[in-house]
């Protein structure tokens, strides 16, 4: 059982249910990945709803080894998700939105925050 308070999802990858969470170690990693100077930065980027197939590799990954699997991005890369692009899309905007907030409007605040 996942918890929503810790920022935890649940998606089906790879044919399985899994949880995954964004832990400080995880978007500490994210931030090295796409170099942001910081969370804000990190959350920015994803807040214009413009995602590449190698952003959403590294946000699984990182959301997956938070939460405690031992798993590669190459891993993540050739795992299948249900809805194909749209499910990997639908996984990161949900666990971007656990982690920064937003969930009133399905969207990842700027400042790491929900928007006014």
């Amino acid at each position: 059982m996942v918890n929503r308070l810790r920022g935890e999802i649940a998606a089906e990858i790879g044919g399985r249910r899994r949880t995954l969470c964004l832990t400080l170690g995880a978007l500490a990693e994210l931030e090295s990945a796409f170099a942001a100077e910081d969370m804000g930065a990190l959350a920015a980027r994803f807040s214009h709803g413009r995602l590449r197939a190698a952003d959403a590799v590294k946000v699984i990954g990182a959301g997956l080894r938070g939460a405690g699997e031992p798993i590669s991005d190459a891993e993540v890369a050739a795992m299948q998700a249900e809805g194909g692009a749209a499910g990997y899309a639908r996984i990161v905007a949900e666990l971007l939105v656990a982690t920064f907030g937003g969930a009133e409007r399905g969207e990842v605040a700027e400042a790491g925050g929900p928007r006014p």
